[in-house]
């Protein structure tokens, strides 16, 4: 198995490679060159294994014998171990066709969970085999920062900066980063939002001398086994709501901001999986809504909103399917990216447009209706959304065929949420894990969303250590 990048400057690096070089040394993202095909049979013979050996099996494709292996057993053990529930993302059937996909059984209560706990410990594997210390940066909107720290804290040769907008993650959110008492993290708060960290990120990242100088590493998204890790829960959802129902296709509703987790179903979609309808769930921050509509990616002003965690303008997986929608044609890829950090926006022709709303349906959920979505939940079923999840069932109402069943992604505990779900004369019962949280010190630096201030506090945690 090789990987490229969407910009055709990086050929042909494995899988280890990969995940080192996380963001790609011409800017682009990495990709698989060609993207595994999983026959029916095997399809049928997957359906009936637990979560970890189905791990086993869509990971081993793209390891492709790197890790040996019972080492990537391991791993993969290691990292679902962590988990509350042994299932690791059960199906809730909600109502009629609507399923629900737990995703918040990890250790921070958030999706992020089941990509960062094993990256986490991949990097550790990784750090161990060669001996090299690894610097960990990433940005967050809430839960990346939160899971990737859980992911990390205490494994020998890691330290990580996390970079999340101050004043607009949730208390909890908030709390889960900054309350970790460990000399290998570092929490910059930048007066700005999620999409400054992300930018600061891509362009750190783009400087290979100093990405090289400091061991950078990527855990966001950008970072291919994010995503592959994800694939795996469109799997696990899709053969156990198949055996409840006689049915060949299911849609998927995905709230996403970033576009990486409806990326994840789009290429188990493109691997073989009988996935219908993908349905991108956003909010004011529509950006992705509009260009599934009418073809135009362009950031709008951003806004704050009940469900912060998709509070973003600039979805940097959004390039992954644009390589994909461009026919794997690199150079055109990267000239609509030259086009859009020069115009600030791409625009795809008809029959591109075309393609896109084949591969996908979106609705941008506005707060009254995210509101509403919860409350509508909790007094018809008893099930309480967190607000980024009932953007995903507002979305499923919208968009979702009476007789289609869909499985729609809950992507947080609702207690990581509070503010919203009080709105709703709604009072919960916080996990012991969450209340234990609001009796320790926290541990931050408020910084500009300025380049030169974040390296200057990552020299602090990173000087003594390199090489």
């Amino acid at each position: 198995m090789n990987f490229v990048s969407t910009r055709g400057k990086v050929n042909k690096i494995g899988f280890i490679d990969t995940v080192l070089m996380g963001l790609a040394n011409d800017g682009g993202l990495l990709v698989p060159e060609n993207i595994p095909q999983i026959p029916a049979e095997k399809l049928e013979a997957m359906s009936r294994l637990t979560y970890q050996e189905l791990a086993f099996e869509i990971f081993s494709y793209f390891v492709d014998g790197e890790i040996p292996g019972n080492e990537l057993k391991e791993l993969i053990e290691k990292s679902y171990a962590t988990f509350r529930h042994p299932e690791v993302t059960p199906v809730q059937k909600v109502k009629d066709n609507l399923y629900v996909l737990e995703l918040f059984h990890g250790p921070t209560f958030a999706f992020k969970d089941i990509a960062l706990q094993f990256l986490g410990n991949l990097y550790s594997y990784v750090s161990k085999k060669t001996g090299e210390t690894i610097h960990i940066l990433g940005a967050t909107s809430g839960d990346t920062g939160a899971s990737a720290i859980e992911g990390v804290r205490g494994k020998e040769g890691i330290r990580i900066c996390i970079l999340h907008p101050h004043g607009k993650v949730s208390k909890v959110q908030e709390l889960q980063m900054t309350t970790v008492a460990d000399k290998s993290v570092l929490n910059l708060a930048i007066k700005g939002t999620f999409d400054d960290g992300q930018r600061i990120i891509k362009e750190l990242f783009a400087d290979v001398e100093l990405k090289n100088k400091y061991h950078l590493r990527a855990i966001n998204s950008i970072n291919f086994v994010r995503i592959l890790a994800q694939t795996v829960y469109y799997f696990y959802a899709y053969f156990q709501v198949k055996k409840e129902n006689n049915l060949t296709n299911v849609n998927f509703s995905v709230p996403t901001g970033n576009f990486g987790d409806i990326f994840a179903g789009y290429l188990a979609k493109k691997m073989g999986l009988p996935v219908g309808k993908l349905i991108v769930a956003t909010n004011e921050n529509n950006i992705l809504e509009s260009f599934i509509q009418d073809g135009v990616y362009m950031p709008g002003e951003f806004r704050s909103t009940y469900s912060p965690s998709m509070d973003i303008q600039v979805a940097s997986n959004f390039e992954r399917y644009l390589y994909y929608l461009l026919g794997e044609d690199s150079q055109a890829v990267s000239d609509l990216m030259e086009k859009f950090k020069s115009e600030g926006k791409i625009v795809v022709n008809e029959d591109q447009l075309q393609q896109v709303q084949n591969d996908f349906a979106a609705h941008g959920v506005e707060g009254k209706e995210c509101l509403q979505t919860i409350s509508k939940y909790y007094n018809e079923t008893s099930y309480l959304l967190d607000p980024h999840t009932a953007c995903g069932v507002a979305a499923y109402e919208k968009c979702n065929h009476a007789n289609e069943v869909c499985v729609t992604l809950a992507t947080a505990h609702p207690a990581k949420f509070n503010e919203s779900i009080e709105l709703c004369d709604i009072k919960q019962t916080f996990p012991e894990e969450i209340k234990q949280l609001f009796n320790k010190p926290q541990y931050l630096e408020v910084v500009e969303a300025d380049n030169d201030e974040v390296v200057r506090n990552l020299e602090k945690l990173f000087s003594y250590s390199v090489k």
